[in-house]
């Protein structure tokens, strides 16, 4: 067959350690042979970051606006034991961080449906898509330890001078102080990329926050996903058969394991933190995860879930075989793919995008699966493939697709 030839470039961003590895692997095996890969490249890999001094990352997301999809390797965010490995120049914050607070984007994570690795949720029938607002609240907290009696409290000064003040606490002795914030900015365009999700995918979103309890901070997160959905939406939602529901969080939380899934689950940040990982491990692990960050005038980041597998990197260098699951990486591309040929009205690289996904999928449920999937499927005596063997299977059913 013929290449199937791109317009627009995607901004690809390497990453670091075993997902790098793989990373080259799925250009050489998957994509290269069938389609003329146009991308504007940046080495997001933790030793040009600290080259560049994380300038590259800046310039990385800038283009991410510039073009509007970007496909994203899973990077290092260092801590003190990366700082010496890596001879740092200073302790870099999350690349993911960065990027999402320049597209001001939300996190939409959803699980990879195969079968042979049913999730611990019986009802659980369809993907559960979890959105995550990725900005303020105990992210960007201010908290003290006090040690003494005293009286704590909560106070704004206006630039006009006036003042608003409340009476946190009045400590009798030693504990904790934490004051934490968010903005109306960010909440509106956490709603906006959450209804337009919604209508991208054709899914209903439910969102949960404690309202009851925090009148004023979840109260406001509540009243403005109603007005931007009443304004904005709801004629649209109507049309394509779609609702929003909001709901206490402990309520949503339980309706959730009732549910068959197929909806959007919009959550603050640290529930959408906690509960994303909850999702993906009932479903089954967070290698069979997609991840994508959208902003709210539809720009596009597709990237795996996970992390950068350091323990298999290192086992890979000292020439030992690996079985790392590549599959949340093979999804980044086919997702990146799928939406630059939706874009650029490119049927072909669409169909190219679902074929490749649909080898993955056969892949495994054909029993054929790195160590990880074994360890936990249904299918009886899977044949567990290295790192290369099992991307190779994937080329194997994709040739015979195409």
């Amino acid at each position: 067959m013929d290449k199937i030839i791109m317009k627009t470039p995607l901004v690809e961003m390497d990453g670091d350690e075993m997902t790098r590895i793989l990373w080259q692997m799925i250009k050489e095996e998957l994509l290269l042979p069938y389609i003329d890969l146009k991308t504007e490249y940046y080495d997001l890999g933790l030793e040009h970051r600290n080259e560049t001094d994380d300038q590259v990352t800046i310039d990385a997301a800038e283009a991410n606006k510039k073009y509007g999809v970007a496909v994203k390797c899973a990077t290092i965010t260092p801590n003190a034991a990366r700082m010496s490995e890596y001879n740092l120049k200073e302790m870099y914050k999350s690349p993911n961080g960065t990027i999402r607070a320049i597209l001001d984007g939300t996190v939409f994570r959803a699980p990879i449906i195969v079968k042979g690795i049913e999730p611990c949720v019986r009802n659980w029938k369809k993907p559960i898509t979890l959105a995550r607002h990725a900005y303020g609240d105990i992210y960007k907290n201010t908290e003290l330890y006090i040690d003494r009696p005293g009286k704590a409290y909560l106070l704004f000064e206006g630039e006009d001078g006036t003042e608003k003040k409340a009476l946190i606490h009045d400590y009798k002795d030693c504990g904790v102080l934490m004051g934490m914030h968010n903005m109306d900015a960010s909440i509106k365009s956490f709603a906006r990329s959450c209804f337009n999700y919604g209508l991208d995918t054709h899914q209903s979103v439910w969102f949960g926050a404690k309202d009851t309890i925090s009148k004023t901070y979840d109260g406001r997160f509540k009243e403005v996903f109603q007005t931007i959905f009443d304004e904005e939406f709801k004629e649209k939602y109507d049309a394509a058969g779609l609702t929003y529901f909001f709901s206490l969080i402990d309520d949503i939380v339980a309706r959730v394991m009732k549910a068959e899934g197929g909806f959007i689950w919009a959550c603050k940040n640290y529930d959408g933190d906690v509960m994303s990982d909850m999702v993906s491990s009932a479903f089954g692990s967070l290698a069979m995860m997609t991840s994508v960050l959208v902003s709210p005038d539809g720009k596009y980041e597709y990237e795996a879930a996970h992390g950068t597998v350091q323990r298999h990197y290192y086992k890979h260098l000292a020439g030992e075989e690996t079985s790392t699951n590549s599959v949340a990486t093979i999804f980044a591309w086919t997702g990146a793919l799928r939406k630059r040929g939706e874009l650029d009205e490119l049927p072909e690289l669409v169909s190219f995008a679902d074929k490749l996904e649909k080898a993955t999928v056969e892949t495994i449920e054909s029993g054929k699966m790195t160590k990880d999937l074994a360890l936990i499927t249904s299918i009886e005596n899977p044949t567990v493939l290295n790192s290369r063997e099992f991307i190779l299977a994937i080329r194997e059913n994709l040739d015979r697709m195409l």
